[in-house]
């Protein structure tokens, strides 16, 4: 499946609510100055309780209104590798697919016929390293393939990250590689860099690349973009089946370097790069399965869970109610926040480690879709599309807390705006949806108008996950995950 439309590209047709309008802003997690400047509780003016809360985990999918549209766009960082031995989140596999070409057409190489070339040294294609996500330690494979050209793989469209239709089948080159290494610089013809995955391809596919010629009747692959797409319409990056990480390439900077000698008076060996171009498709395609994890036993239940997992999208979340929220009186809202814990589970949380970021939203039940949390995430401005937040402190980074001997994060997510409109009966009560997106997509209600808005909460997709606490009825676990109110009577 795929789509011509992406967040924050030329040419966007924006997706609606009830209004037309969409952007993409970098949602952060603001100073905490005077976050915890609140009256202390002493039970006479200023008063302290505690809502227990109820968790119930889900997966998202294709199917609304969890439904999960994100779209690899060719800036995004792009995944690749296995993750095997995840017991709390079962395995995960990152393929790319990508268009690597000439710089510009019409092209041709150096050398200026085609008798003086002598031959082809080596092609090999260089994908630039960003990150890793898992155990660097553990050698990956990976295979390289040609795309079938009865595929439609193309650069104006966006391919879903949990969805894949194009076909591959000649493989071109593999190659094995500790992620740890890829750190380290290389030095070598015309080029030292670091930070590059490097895979030699079978010398008959470069060899081709050099009997492509512009100038010759009968082939002409290099005459146009176009042209070319009909003689290699780009690479498969699939990973074999060993590894415990994903780690993270970006397009943009990657290429397909061809070293060949050629004789121009005298002989010489040089190397011609194929590069992303603007008109280069690209794709990521992440697979999940919870297969035997834990967060596999923990799906469709309809009582309220003990444990929540959260993983990154494309991935799972948590839909939390508050039962005694509604039945508050009124009063005054010193600071409401949402608790939520991570659970140490075992050695490999320090390799799979939590997301940067955790969301919070509301699923408006009448109107069957997500809202940002009433007047604690809001457009600031309709004009800038300015999503700073009416409240500073909201809460989306995790500070380290202790869970027995063991560092953990715990997220304090300050929902006051909101409980103190609920409180006043100007809000309804919302079920809650914890997750960790890439990219969110809410409605947002700016003077009482609703707006569809697509906004950067993490820095990329795929990386992090974590198990945290559920709610606990009984209120006797401290970890549990449970709303504190602070406030004072009126």
């Amino acid at each position: 499946m795929k789509s011509k439309y992406l967040c924050c590209l030329p040419g966007i047709i924006a997706i609606t609510t009830l209004t037309l309008f969409s952007s993409c802003k970098k949602i952060n997690d603001a100073s905490t100055i005077g976050g915890d400047l609140i009256p202390a509780v002493d039970n006479i003016t200023t008063f302290d309780t505690t809502l227990e809360v109820e968790v119930y985990n889900g997966i998202f999918s294709l199917i609304p209104p969890d439904a999960d549209s994100l779209r690899a766009r060719p800036t995004d960082v792009h995944f690749l590798g296995n993750i095997t031995n995840d017991p709390l989140f079962g395995t995960s596999t990152g393929t790319i697919f990508t268009q690597l070409k000439p710089a510009s057409f019409r092209f041709s190489f150096p050398f200026s016929k085609p008798d003086s070339l002598i031959g082809l040294d080596s092609v090999i294609l260089v994908l630039k390293y960003v990150n890793t996500f898992g155990d660097t330690t553990i050698p990956q494979s990976v295979n390289v393939y040609e795309v079938d050209q009865s595929s439609d793989f193309r650069w104006d469209s966006a391919y879903l990250v949990r969805q894949n239709n194009i076909a591959y089948s000649a493989m071109l080159g593999n190659a094995t590689y500790t992620p740890k290494d890829l750190d380290d610089s290389v030095h070598l013809f015309k080029d030292s860099a670091s930070h590059q995955l490097r895979i030699k391809l079978d010398n008959s596919f470069g060899q081709r690349l050099l009997a492509y010629d512009s100038s010759t009747a009968g082939n002409n692959a290099y005459l146009s973009d176009s042209i070319f797409n009909t003689f290699f319409k780009g690479f498969a990056i699939v990973p074999g089946g060993t590894g415990n990480a994903l780690i993270g390439i970006n397009l943009v900077a990657s290429k397909l370097s061809v070293y060949y000698r050629y004789n121009h008076g005298k002989k010489d060996t040089t190397v011609t790069d194929f590069v992303f171009t603007t008109t280069s498709a690209s794709s990521n395609y992440l697979q999940r399965d919870y297969t035997a994890s834990q967060i596999a036993s923990y799906q469709g239940l309809v009582t309220p869970q003990d444990y929540a997992f959260i993983q990154a999208q494309p991935g799972s979340f948590a839909k939390i109610k508050i039962p005694g929220l509604g039945s508050l009186n009124n009063r005054i809202i010193h600071r409401a926040e949402l608790i939520v814990k991570q659970v140490y589970s075992d050695p490999l949380d320090a390799i799979f480690t939590p997301p940067q970021y955790l969301y919070l939203d509301a699923f408006d039940s009448v109107k069957n879709l997500y809202r940002s949390i009433p007047y604690d995430m809001n457009i600031r401005d309709q004009n800038t599309g300015s999503i700073i937040g009416t409240n500073p402190t909201f809460g989306f980074s995790g500070k380290n807390a202790i869970d027995g001997a063991n560092t953990v994060k715990e997220w304090r997510l300050n929902i006051s705006r909101y409980v103190q409109n609920i409180v006043m009966g100007k809000a309804p009560v919302y079920t809650l949806r914890l997750h960790a997106p890439y990219i969110s997509l809410n409605t947002f209600d700016l003077g009482g108008t609703d707006f569809f808005y697509a906004s950067y909460v993490n820095t990329t997709s795929t990386t992090g996950r974590v198990k945290v606490y559920g709610g606990d009825v009984s209120g006797i676990n401290p970890n549990r995950m449970r709303l504190r109110i602070i406030y004072s009577k009126i």
